[in-house]
């Protein structure tokens, strides 16, 4: 039952509008099969699948409201969950930036369901898994892997004549391998709504060669240096920029975005002319639902564009008090990029390092977006267009607006996953980059 057709979906929450007593109701429906195998040691740890579908029901009086969950579905369980969530709204105090559901909406189609995903199997899981463990097994390369996908709907109505479905699917691959002598680590990430796109043969590959070239790292000074950033590691910290571009934050001066004094920097320039970032719903490489949850519709709009904040993202109370048309939260970004290979970037760079990825990122400080974390999983020196050596991990201090404005060169653009569930989830599509004088504060023992 997780996946509903749009018809089926459409007559249950049209029984639950029905029952409404309230000012109004908002209900919003949704389904998700999943399943997953992981792996460590070279030996599957676990595998399984899940299916749920459940109800959430928000029913109002005036500026009071109150929600209730259920995940049946036949009549007597509709109406107790309409009576349940209007016996909250009368409890609840009032709340002064409720607002009333949204009227009927236009939005766009979208791409988000593949047949293909939606088919995968445990025997399709059990050989993507072994093509990942059997060439490390060759290498003496131990692996720990995860795969997991997913096949949803949403949909949601409410008594002012607003209805929403979507479904989608995705799924998402990670390992990371590390040589037998524990000197040596790589790693991977894929992330797609088309699982015919996936090989876990060829990612695991170059997340082997990662771990056997990273073997006995040597320590340099910290310091300042120009990098060359892979995907995921430009989407580990412009992600986070991203998600932090909301228009009430700025205007209350606890964001990035926030001029000092008062009022924010939209419409100004904030980072190098050549960064154009986006979202676009109908994007093949990062489709999302065209939709967001509050039934606000999505559509292709600038972010930043020739480096100069084009948008912010207002949620509607907010919009309404600034008299402005809400803009909801994007289901994708994508950031322009350039020709460039990583190897040619690499030929490019007299003295610079090469980053596979970022983790445990922490704020430093949220009005300059200044964060820091650690590299991980393969960090090599890089001198006069060639790498020379694996280098031992560093902790960072940087801010991806400064970054941003030091950039050298864009690269070719990947698809690197944002976080988030079915539709898209707020996956990214970024290209590599070429960074000058970016901040490494002190050394990492860890491989």
């Amino acid at each position: 039952m997780a996946i509903l057709s749009k018809e089926d979906a459409k007559t249950i929450l049209q029984k639950v509008v029905a029952l409404s007593k309230s000012d109004g109701l908002e209900a919003s429906l949704n389904g998700n099969d999943g399943g997953n195998i992981r792996y460590a040691r070279n030996s599957v740890s676990t595998a399984g699948e899940d299916s749920n579908v459940s109800l959430a029901v928000q029913s109002y009086y005036g500026k009071k409201s109150g929600s209730a969950t259920i995940n049946e579905f036949d009549d007597a369980s509709l109406e107790k969950v309409v009576r349940r969530s209007e016996e909250l709204a009368q409890l609840a105090p009032e709340n002064p930036e409720f607002m009333e559901p949204l009227g009927q909406q236009q939005y766009e189609e979208t791409k988000t369901f593949f047949d293909s995903t939606a088919n995968i199997t445990p025997d399709y899981r059990a050989q993507a898994a072994a093509n990942s463990i059997n060439p490390a097994t060759k290498k003496d390369i131990t692996a720990a892997g995860y795969l997991e996908d997913n096949r949803g709907f949403s949909a949601m109505m409410n008594t002012k004549g607003l209805f929403a479905y979507g479904k989608s699917t995705r799924v998402n691959f990670t390992v990371t391998m590390r040589t037998n002598d524990g000197t040596g680590s790589g790693w991977v990430i894929r992330d797609y709504n088309d699982v015919s796109k996936l090989d876990t043969a060829e990612a695991s590959n170059i997340a082997i060669e990662k771990a056997l070239q990273s073997r006995n790292a040597k320590g340099i000074e910290p310091g300042k240096y120009t990098v060359i950033l892979e995907p995921a590691a430009v989407g580990d910290l412009v992600g986070l920029m991203l998600f932090s571009m909301n228009a009430r934050q700025a205007d209350e001066g606890r964001s990035f975005l926030a001029k000092k004094g008062g009022g924010t920097k939209l419409g100004e320039k904030i980072v190098d002319e050549r960064i154009n970032i986006y979202t676009d719903p109908s994007h093949p490489e990062v489709p999302a639902l065209g939709w967001a949850g509050n039934g606000l519709p999505r559509k292709k709009l600038d972010l930043i564009r020739n480096g100069v904040v084009s948008n912010m993202i207002y949620d509607r109370y907010w919009a309404s008090q600034k008299n402005v048309a809400p803009v909801p939260f994007p289901g994708n970004a994508i950031i322009d990029g350039g020709t460039a290979s990583i190897e040619d970037m690499i030929k490019d760079t007299k003295k610079g390092i090469l980053v596979t990825r970022f983790w445990y990122i922490r704020s430093v400080d949220p009005q300059t977006l200044l964060y820091t974390g650690l590299t991980r999983d393969g960090t090599f020196y890089i001198e006069n267009g060639k790498v020379r050596y694996p280098i031992k991990n560093f902790r960072f201090n940087e801010s991806p607006v400064i970054m941003l404005n030091n950039l050298e060169t864009l690269g070719k653009q990947t698809r690197v996953a944002g976080g988030g569930g079915p539709g898209g989830g707020g996956s990214l599509y970024l290209p590599a980059m070429k960074i000058r004088d970016f901040t490494f504060s002190s050394l990492s023992d860890a491989v």
